[in-house]
C-alpha cells in the first residue's frame, strides 16, 4: 500500500513558461478534472497539445477524426490534436479472426451475470492485442510531438485517461445495482468483482487506468532524451483516486466513496509512477478529492463528501468566501439552509455505518447494504435540497476542486514531493487563501 502524503504545503512556482508545453495524453471531454490543468497552463503561457481515442465507425473499425469532428475537439480543447486514435483497451480487439470481447458479450443476459464464463486465455489475447495497438499509436504519436516540441522546452505530460467499462450492453445494469441498488436491486460490489465479469473489468480498468501510463512514460523516452541534451525537461503527471480529506465531525479525517472498484487500478497507477520515480523520472500521481462530473454520476453518493469543503473554505478564508456561498444559496429550496446541509452530509460521513471504511490500509473497500442504503438515501436527500436537479451546490464545489487541482498539478509536478501526493480539502483551502480566490472561486 502506498505511504499516505497529503501535500502539506502549496509547491513552488513551476519553471514552466511561455514557450513550454502541456501534452494532454487522453482525449478532452466535457467539463473535469482536466479542465483545471489546461485553465493554469494557458494562464502561464504554455502552448497545449492534445491527443484523441479516435471514432469507432458502426462495423466496430477504429479511425482518426473526420475535419469536422478534429475542428470541434480542437476548439473545445483550445489546442492542436494530434489524429492518430489512441483509444486504450481491449475490449474491442479481434485476435485471429474471433470475436472481440465486446461480441461475445453482446447477447450476455443481466440476469445471467454469475454463470456468465470469459477464458482467461481470450483476455489475454486480447489484451495483447490492444497494447500492441496502443503502443504503435503511442509511437506515431511521439514522432509528431518530436516535430512540434522545440528541443528545450520543458513539457508536461499529462495523463488523463480512466475507466474502462467494457462495451458490452451487460455491464451498465449490473453496475447500477452495484452503485445505485437498494433493497432487491442491490448488488454487492464484492459478488460482483469475484464474478468472471468482474474479472474482466479489472483486467480492463487495469490496462486503461494504470498500464496506459507506463507505456506512456516508455514511448516517450526520445523525448525526455532529446530535452535533457537541449536543456530542458520532461516531466509527468496522472490523475489518481485514493480518498482524500473531509471535514467530519469539526476534524479532518481520511474517508472514501465506497465502493470504489477502480481502486485497485488506481493503486496499479501510483505502483507505475513510483517505479518511474526510481529510474530518475519525475512522475507523480496526484490523487484528487470527489467531484461530481458526467462520468460520476455514476457513482451515486461520491459528492457527498464535497460538501464539507464549504466548511474548510470559510474557515480559510472567512468572508472571502461570501460570493460563493451566496451562489450556492442561492441553488437551494427555500426554506433550506446550508448550515442544514452540512449537517447532512456530516451525519452520513460520521456514521458508525461507513466507519469501518474508514479505514485506510485496507483500501478499497466493498460496499454492503446497509452502507449503500444509508448513503444512497442520504444523496437523495441532499440532492432534494435543490431548487434544481440541474443546478447543484457540488457542482459549484467541483469547479472550485478541478480548477484548484488544476494549479496544484501544474506546479507540483515540477518537483513533486513523492510518487503519489494527495490533495485534499485543507490544501486547497490555503491555496484559495494565498490567492484569494482568484480565477479559482
Amino acid at each position: 500500500m502506498t505511504e499516505y502524503r497529503a501535500m502539506q504545503e502549496l509547491p513552488d512556482v513551476a519553471g514552466y513558461g511561455a514557450g513550454d508545453v502541456l501534452v494532454l495524453a487522453g482525449e478532452l471531454f466535457g467539463r473535469g478534472y482536466a479542465n483545471g490543468l489546461l485553465d493554469e497552463a494557458r494562464r502561464i503561457g504554455m502552448t497545449v497539445i492534445g491527443m484523441t481515442v479516435g471514432r469507432r465507425d458502426s462495423d466496430g473499425t477504429l479511425r482518426p477524426l473526420t475535419a469536422e469532428e478534429l475542428a470541434t475537439a480542437e476548439a473545445n480543447l483550445g489546442g492542436t490534436i494530434i489524429n492518430v486514435p489512441l483509444e486504450a483497451g481491449f475490449d474491442m480487439e479481434s485476435v485471429d479472426g474471433q470475436p472481440s470481447i465486446a461480441e461475445l458479450l453482446k447477447k450476455a443476459r443481466p440476469d445471467d451475470w454469475s454463470s456468465i464464463t470469459i477464458g482467461a486465455d481470450v483476455i489475454e489475447k486480447a489484451r495483447a492485442a490492444g497494447t500492441a495497438r496502443f503502443r504503435a499509436a503511442l509511437r506515431q504519436i511521439v514522432q509528431q510531438l518530436d516535430g512540434m516540441i522545440p528541443a528545450s522546452a520543458n513539457v508536461l505530460i499529462a495523463h488523463t485517461m480512466a475507466g474502462g467499462i467494457p462495451r458490452a450492453r451487460v455491464f451498465m445494469p449490473l453496475l447500477n445495482r452495484v452503485f445505485k441498488g437498494t433493497g432487491d436491486k442491490y448488488l454487492a460490489s464484492a459478488d460482483f468483482w469475484n464474478s468472471d465479469l468482474g474479472r474482466l473489468c479489472d483486467a480492463s480498468f487495469n490496462e486503461v487506468t494504470a498500464d496506459t501510463f507506463r507505456y506512456l512514460i516508455e514511448e516517450t523516452a526520445p523525448l525526455r532524451e532529446r530535452a535533457v541534451a537541449a536543456g530542458g525537461r520532461v516531466n509527468y503527471s496522472a490523475y489518481g483516486y485514493h480518498g482524500t480529506e473531509v471535514l467530519v465531525g469539526g476534524e479532518y479525517l481520511w474517508q472514501s466513496y465506497t465502493p470504489y472498484v477502480q481502486g485497485w487500478a488506481k493503486i496499479r497507477l501510483e505502483d507505475v509512477a513510483k517505479e518511474a520515480s526510481e529510474k530518475g523520472i519525475t512522475a507523480a500521481v496526484f490523487n484528487c478529492p470527489e467531484i461530481l462530473t458526467n462520468s460520476s454520476a455514476l457513482f451515486l453518493g461520491v459528492e457527498i463528501s464535497l460538501y464539507p469543503l464549504l466548511s474548510a473554505i470559510r474557515a480559510s478564508i472567512g468572508d472571502g468566501a461570501e460570493p460563493l456561498f451566496q451562489r450556492c444559496r442561492s441553488l437551494l429550496k427555500e426554506g433550506e439552509t446550508l448550515e442544514v446541509m452540512l449537517e447532512r452530509a456530516d451525519a452520513y460521513l460520521s456514521s458508525p455505518v461507513v466507519a469501518p471504511m474508514l479505514d485506510y490500509a485496507s483500501w478499497p473497500h466493498h460496499n454492503t447494504k446497509e452502507q449503500a442504503e444509508l448513503m444512497l438515501a442520504a444523496s437523495a436527500e441532499l440532492m432534494g435540497m435543490h431548487t434544481d436537479q440541474k443546478q447543484l451546490v457540488c457542482a459549484e464545489l467541483s469547479r472550485v476542486v478541478f480548477r484548484s487541482t488544476g494549479r496544484l498539478i501544474l506546479h507540483g509536478s515540477w518537483n513533486p514531493p513523492a510518487s503519489a501526493v494527495w490533495l485534499t480539502h485543507p490544501v486547497i483551502a490555503r491555496l484559495l487563501a494565498d490567492t484569494l480566490g482568484q480565477g479559482i472561486l
